[in-house]
């Protein structure tokens, strides 16, 4: 069904020769940087073979479904996208440096090349990857051209929410390029990766520096069966700094961790974001970054019941489900300032935190989150076959209010059964977190979300825990619960909401389901974790003329800004409140905005309208407190 196209304020003011130009990497910054976004030439094909002629111009990063893109077209899963342009005059070869060439994302598959040579493959439309283009420049002009394809829902790789066939809570599939492309110029030996890590406990910051040449050691040895070699390593000097303290310097080796100590620490909070400085010089290259001090865990209060902690103290955390999806862009926001208007409103009404939903946000919206002072929590993408409905919307939702735990062993119900599949999604779930390790404002993972795609779910804890010891783990969101992670997660759209220390099903007792890789309700063990009611509300209000279908979708439908305000606070004071008492230490509201027919956000779909009255937000918020 069509609908009208919604728009916000932020796209007429677009310009096409300058289109996120913001440096795109905030916490691995250099001076060089050669932005590619804007127009190049697009073509959809039947076949794989390269185009002879191009259908016409598409403006990166918006994908082809994305009305700013100007093509407005569906890429099918047995249909080739192509882009082509010409790298601009100043990326030519130069002695002694190399050249670099980054996606934010490209969705789902990529296949790079710089005039006619393969210089990257790349699986996965959520993640950044980077090609070292060097070799394959010419003096003359260089041609870059990139073949995509896209299976969206149709096959087991990651997808989020997107769906061929929209409609409800699904919607429209996007493909392509969706993030900025970009160069940059670096020396030949240079600085690939930062791990910046707080040590709130000891005062101090942890930094190591990763060379290319060590990575591409490392590499090589794998392949080739081999140790890395014992060459000289590479001098690193750390300065940390802010506008608090005189510098700090220490230095050490490229690979090995330098700590820095910091006297008089200053915690980073939503309510007091501060930030400390970084800069980094090993050998002839320099960047700069930037961290903050705080500590996420889980810790009992005085009434011996497990909570939220941040830097020692218990603290509630008010939270807004985020799909991140905009009426102009899908996945693209259509500038940076929109992405600062989301944060920045949710924060003006009281809320602490955004539970970003199944989708990874290009790596400035993370940077905004970090200097503005916004908790974070991060789902991983989800992906594999069809889900099998009956079973992870209806009978989980009467397992939940059952209490009857099952394990995630059925896969060919969660549409796990592809063994490729599985690899493909715990490969993307470290790479996840490797990216976006540096924000402080990330603060907890989110494995799966009410079973789709979950397999496994305490071996993934597992794994997520060894690449990051220093965050929350909620490893099974709304249910299929397998009483790992540090969260007990609750969905509550339709029920009593009910908080009660003590006892939880157990699934590592002896009764086993007959001829199933299940267990139901065997034993008891004491609760650990803390609870939080990870997603509720989904009240639903159309707003004439700032929604886009005829068709709407929502959980409680509302006419009226007083009416939907009415029901919100009646489930805050009846349901929340209370419950924070008992033991609940964190809530997220859904959503952020409407999204297509999904009329259930605090904003409409365009920004416009803030359809909940803002000072009964902030006044709730200001009561839900531990």
């Amino acid at each position: 069904m069509s609908g009208k196209q919604l728009r916000t304020r932020w796209a007429d003011q677009i310009d096409r020769k300058h289109v996120h130009e913001e440096y795109p990497r905030p916490l691995l910054v250099r001076e060089s940087y050669v932005n590619l976004n804007g127009v190049w030439n697009y073509a959809i094909t039947c076949r794989e073979e390269r185009p002879q002629n191009y259908d016409g111009n598409i403006l990166v990063p918006f994908s082809p479904e994305a009305p700013l893109s100007g093509v407005n077209r569906q890429l099918k899963p047995q249909e080739t996208l192509w882009y082509r342009r010409m790298l601009p005059e100043k990326v030519r070869p130069k002695n002694g440096e190399r050249w670099i060439l980054h996606f934010g994302a490209v969705d789902q598959y990529a296949a790079v090349y710089l005039n006619g040579r393969l210089v990257k493959r790349h699986l996965g439309g959520y993640l950044p990857f980077s090609a070292d283009v060097t070799d394959a420049l010419k003096e003359v002009e260089n041609e870059l051209i990139v073949r995509v394809r896209d299976y969206s829902d149709a096959f087991y790789y990651s997808r989020g929410k997107q769906k061929l066939k929209r409609g409800g809570m699904f919607y429209t599939a996007q493909s392509g390029i969706w993030q900025t492309v970009w160069m940059e110029q670096v020396p030949k030996e240079y600085i690939a990766d930062l791990i910046v890590t707080p040590l709130y406990d000891k005062s101090a910051v942890s930094v190591r520096a990763e060379m290319a040449s060590d990575r591409r050691d490392k590499e090589l040895a794998g392949i080739r069966g081999t140790r890395p070699g014992d060459g000289e390593k590479c001098g690193v000097a750390v300065t940390l700094s802010s506008e608090e303290m005189q510098p700090l310097q220490a230095e050490g080796l490229a690979g090995e961790e330098i700590v820095i100590p910091i006297r008089n620490l200053h915690s980073w909070s939503p309510e007091d974001p501060f930030l400390y400085d970084i800069e980094v010089q090993a050998g002839e290259d320099r960047v700069r970054s930037y961290t903050a001090m705080r500590k996420i865990s889980v810790g009992k209060d005085e009434k011996g019941i497990p909570r939220l902690y941040l830097n020692g103290r218990p603290y509630f955390q008010k939270g807004v489900l985020d799909q991140g999806y905009w009426p102009e862009g899908l996945y693209t926001p259509p500038c940076d300032e929109a992405m600062v208007y989301d944060i920045q409103t949710m924060k003006g009404l009281g809320f602490n935190m955004l539970r970003k939903h199944i989708k990874i946000e290009p790596q400035r919206w993370y940077y905004h989150c970090d200097r503005l002072g916004m908790l974070v929590w991060q789902d991983m993408v989800n992906g594999g076959r069809d889900y099998r409905s009956w079973y992870v919307t209806y009978a989980a939702t009467a397992m939940e209010y059952f209490h009857l735990r099952v394990r995630d062993g059925w896969l060919w119900l969660l549409g796990r059964r592809d063994e490729r599949g599985r690899k493909q999604f715990v490969s993307e779930m470290r790479e996840t977190v490797h990216i976006l390790r540096n924000h402080p404002s990330i603060v907890t993972w989110v494995l799966f979300n009410e079973g789709w795609g979950q397999f496994h779910a305490n071996t993934m804890t597992r794994i997520v825990r060894e690449e990051d010891g220093s965050r929350l783990i909620d490893q099974a969101s709304g249910w299929f619960d397998q009483g790992g992670g540090d969260i007990r997660s609750i969905h509550d759209y339709f029920f009593p909401l009910h908080i009660a220390y003590g006892t939880e099903p157990d699934l590592s007792g002896p009764k086993k389901c007959k001829g199933q890789n299940t267990r139901m309700n065997a034993g008891y063990r004491q609760e650990e974790r803390a609870a939080a009611l990870t997603e509720f509300g989904g009240y639903s209000m159309s707003v004439p003329g700032h929604h886009m279908y005829r068709r709407i979708y929502g959980y409680r439908i509302y006419r009226k800004k007083s009416e939907l305000t009415g029901g919100y606070r009646e489930w805050i004071e009846r349901e929340v409140i209370p419950n924070i008492e008992k033991g609940l230490s964190a809530s997220v509201y859904t959503q952020l905005s409407d999204v297509e027919e999904e009329t259930n956000g605090i904003l409409t779909y365009d920004r416009e309208i803030v359809k909940l009255e803002e000072e009964a937000v902030r006044e709730l918020n200001e009561r839900m407190k531990l």
